[in-house]
Protein backbone atom coordinates (compact mmCIF):
# COMPACT_ATOMS: atom_id res chain seq x y z
CA UNK A 1 0.00 0.00 0.00
CA UNK A 2 1.39 3.29 -1.05
CA UNK A 3 1.18 6.44 1.08
CA UNK A 4 -2.09 8.33 1.57
CA UNK A 5 -2.98 11.72 2.32
CA UNK A 6 -6.03 12.99 4.25
CA UNK A 7 -7.68 16.23 4.58
CA UNK A 8 -9.61 17.22 7.49
CA UNK A 9 -12.62 19.92 8.03
CA UNK A 10 -14.19 20.96 10.77
CA UNK A 11 -18.41 20.93 10.35
CA UNK A 12 -20.93 21.62 13.21
CA UNK A 13 -24.32 19.74 12.66
CA UNK A 14 -27.34 20.58 14.50
CA UNK A 15 -30.81 19.10 15.68
CA UNK A 16 -34.20 19.63 17.66
CA UNK A 17 -33.83 15.99 18.81
CA UNK A 18 -30.24 14.48 20.09
CA UNK A 19 -26.09 15.25 19.78
CA UNK A 20 -26.03 11.93 18.08
CA UNK A 21 -28.48 13.42 15.59
CA UNK A 22 -26.77 16.88 15.27
CA UNK A 23 -23.57 14.47 14.47
CA UNK A 24 -25.28 12.34 12.14
CA UNK A 25 -26.50 15.63 10.05
CA UNK A 26 -22.78 16.59 9.93
CA UNK A 27 -21.71 13.30 7.97
CA UNK A 28 -24.65 13.32 5.86
CA UNK A 29 -24.41 16.49 4.62
CA UNK A 30 -20.44 16.14 3.96
CA UNK A 31 -21.33 12.98 2.48
CA UNK A 32 -23.17 14.35 -0.43
CA UNK A 33 -20.28 16.14 -1.84
CA UNK A 34 -17.18 14.81 -0.49
CA UNK A 35 -16.00 11.17 -1.57
CA UNK A 36 -14.23 8.59 0.39
CA UNK A 37 -14.90 10.06 3.73
CA UNK A 38 -12.89 8.19 6.52
CA UNK A 39 -13.32 9.27 10.14
CA UNK A 40 -15.61 11.51 12.00
CA UNK A 41 -15.07 12.79 15.29
CA UNK A 42 -16.71 14.63 17.68
CA UNK A 43 -14.57 17.72 19.15
CA UNK A 44 -17.62 19.86 20.99
CA UNK A 45 -20.91 19.29 22.09
CA UNK A 46 -23.18 22.44 23.25
CA UNK A 47 -26.62 22.96 23.22
CA UNK A 48 -28.38 26.46 22.21
CA UNK A 49 -30.81 27.59 24.74
CA UNK A 50 -33.97 30.11 24.63
CA UNK A 51 -35.84 30.90 27.42
CA UNK A 52 -33.83 28.30 29.86
CA UNK A 53 -35.03 25.46 27.55
CA UNK A 54 -33.01 23.81 24.99
CA UNK A 55 -33.54 25.26 21.30
CA UNK A 56 -30.78 22.96 19.61
CA UNK A 57 -28.44 20.27 20.04
CA UNK A 58 -24.51 20.91 18.40
CA UNK A 59 -21.93 18.73 17.16
CA UNK A 60 -18.67 20.30 16.40
CA UNK A 61 -17.63 16.94 13.88
CA UNK A 62 -14.20 17.22 12.22
CA UNK A 63 -14.13 14.80 9.20
CA UNK A 64 -11.63 12.83 7.49
CA UNK A 65 -11.49 11.56 3.84
CA UNK A 66 -9.08 10.67 0.99
CA UNK A 67 -7.32 14.12 -0.41
CA UNK A 68 -6.57 14.18 -4.29
CA UNK A 69 -5.18 17.54 -4.56
CA UNK A 70 -8.56 18.49 -6.94
CA UNK A 71 -10.74 19.47 -3.51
Amino acid sequence: MGESVYKVIELVGTSTESWEKAASAAVDMASQSLRDLRIAEIVELDMQLEDGKVRAYRAKVKLSFKYSGRD
